[in-house]
């Protein structure tokens, strides 16, 4: 088997991809039909209401996250799972159930949000965690970039059927479909054979375990580089079920399976990013860096396009920035972490990537009001360009690179790691940012030498 798919040869890793995509397909089907149904049958195109929707999501990540990396640091990381997919499975049907009955209210899209906020919270680093039970350490960077592979062909499949599906049976039943593929994740987690696992240790109960974790986060520069890029891209630029439904429904006047069909256009650049992530052996920040560079390029691009069909076609290399920047950062961190503190680690990862998006999507859809919905996606651009050029200056004053970027017809980044005194200075490497990320180097000690 080749590289890219090396971990598929594990038994357990094969049952928990085949299960993931399925459900995963599930789950962009109701992001799709749940924000058409707000902006469409509940409000009158109210971007705001999208974004409190969006909000409400993923604000109990701010709240729940460390408690829950301790969670997945502690316990039995399959448990976990099997019940925070029984309990997403139960919340999407009753919402399908009041949808169907003629009873939804925009509150009640409000409560089922929140409380998936609070499963979501809780899944999410117990998720991140177990695949690195499920493949020996050596294949951790390619199961990482396979899972990112899952979820975006999922993405490619599913925001275009949800699309299909709402126009001929309507939202309330896609809800009820997406309930139904939780099943397949539950079946894969009780198919795996407990003797293929790969366990890591797990934490023993003690006081200030959560202080322990925003501790060693403090004392890792490489961690809260990566966490300050990614929450800045992810608050003002990772919006794009709401950008994209604003500029289908008011830029270009199209329905609900034009809008799929857009996050369908998105997906093949994000699964292109994963499948290429699922080759590299060691992400580091300055990969991170460079594709948070990357994206301010594509989306500035994507926002100018004037007709519907080239701003679907920009959105294939804003997927690629998109998911090159989350599959680096994901990798970057699990890999370079003291395997009894990533649960904890990857919780407060977690807070910051999906933390983000209470505090972004109402800005981002009342600039889409405002301003029109092309600024939703400018903002994000203007943001992800800062973030990115302030990040290789800190790493220029204190990690011991020299960066240059070229905005000519090439638009790339150029670092070169002047290495340590009495050391050659080597060249970090460029990539065009329209195509590839560039890399951004730095000298650590330790683990954050491999990391960055």
């Amino acid at each position: 088997m080749s590289a890219t798919f090396s971990s598929l040869t594990f038994r357990n890793y094969r049952l928990w991809f085949a299960g993931a995509l399925v459900a995963n397909v599930g789950t962009w089907m109701q992001r799709v039909a749940q924000d058409w149904l707000v902006l469409t049958q509940l409000t009158e195109d109210s971007g705001v209401a999208v974004g409190i929707t969006t909000a409400l999501q993923f604000a109990p990540t701010l709240v729940l996250s460390a408690w829950a990396g301790l969670l997945a640091d502690r316990f039995d990381r399959r448990k976990l799972l099997v019940l925070t997919q029984v309990a997403q499975g139960l919340l999407a049907a009753g919402l399908g159930v009041l949808v169907l009955g003629g009873h939804a209210e925009l509150w009640h899209v409000y409560v089922f949000a929140g409380l998936l906020g609070c499963v979501t919270a809780i899944d999410g680093p117990v998720r991140q965690t177990f695949v690195a039970e499920l493949v020996p350490a050596g294949r951790l960077s390619n199961a990482v970039g396979l899972n990112s592979a899952s979820f975006n062909a999922a993405r490619l499949i599913g925001p275009g059927v949800a699309g299909l599906l709402i126009a001929a049976i309507g939202t309330g039943w896609v809800f009820v479909l997406n309930a139904v593929t939780f099943a397949a994740t539950i079946v894969s987690l009780v198919l795996m054979r407990r003797a293929d696992l790969y366990p890591m240790p797990h934490a023993k109960r003690a006081k200030g375990q959560i202080r322990e974790g925003v501790a060693y986060v403090r004392n890792r520069t490489d961690i809260v580089v990566i966490m300050v890029v990614v929450g800045v891209v992810s608050t003002f630029g990772l919006n794009f079920q709401l950008t994209s439904a604003l500029m289908a429904r008011l830029e270009f006047g199209r329905g609900a399976q034009e809008y799929g069909i857009l996050g369908s256009v998105l997906a093949i650049g994000s699964l292109t990013g994963a499948l290429l992530a699922a080759r590299r052996d060691r992400p580091r920040v300055r990969l991170v860096i460079g594709a948070a560079f990357a994206f301010g390029v594509t989306t500035g691009v994507m926002a100018l396009m004037p007709t519907y069909l080239t701003f679907a076609l920009a959105c294939i290399p804003v997927g690629l920035a998109s998911l090159t920047m989350m599959t680096a950062a994901n990798s970057a961190i699990q890999m370079s972490t003291d395997p009894a503190m990533r649960g904890r680690v990857m919780a407060l990862y977690m807070m910051v990537f999906l933390g983000a998006t209470p505090v972004g999507s109402p800005i981002v859809g009342w600039i889409g009001e405002t301003f029109g919905a092309r600024w939703s996606i400018g903002v994000g651009s203007i943001s992800a360009l800062v973030v990115s050029v302030g990040a290789a200056w800190w790493a220029r004053r204190h990690w011991n690179v020299r960066v240059r970027y070229h905005v000519t017809s090439r638009p790339h980044v150029e670092v070169v790691h002047l290495g340590l005194p009495g050391e050659p200075a080597t060249a970090a490497g460029e990539r065009r940012a329209g195509t590839a990320p560039a890399r951004v180097g730095a000298q650590e000690v330790a683990d954050q030498q491999h990391a960055a």
